[in-house]
């Protein structure tokens, strides 16, 4: 498995193993071997973390991706469909300015 444990998953082990063991057999059955190959999970996650917001976890993923041979390319797509997904929520709610308009 390519993918790292963020840091704060890490620092369960030193708080709670029963949490840590649970949290990292998640990780595990997500970002192991499986039928979508590493470099896409990992693009995945990159998506993931940029429609939540987090810049530490993109820039981490997208080291991640670049290291499993991911291209700039293929980033900036990730992160476009990213941008796309997360504005589509926004985009709806604001056809609700218009909804008792008078014509």
């Amino acid at each position: 498995m390519v993918f790292r444990f963020p840091w704060f998953v890490d620092e369960w082990q030193k708080h709670d193993e029963s949490m840590y063991q649970l949290v990292a057999k998640n990780i595990e059955l997500a970002m192991g071997p499986g039928a979508l190959d590493e470099k896409t999970k990992l693009l995945i996650g990159l998506a993931l973390d940029a429609f939540k917001g987090s810049g530490p976890g993109v820039k981490a993923l997208t080291e991640q991706a670049r290291q499993q041979g991911a291209s700039q390319e293929e980033i900036q797509e990730t992160l476009r469909i990213a941008y796309l997904m997360s504005s589509m929520e926004c985009l709806k709610a604001s056809l609700e300015a218009y909804t008792h308009q008078k014509s």
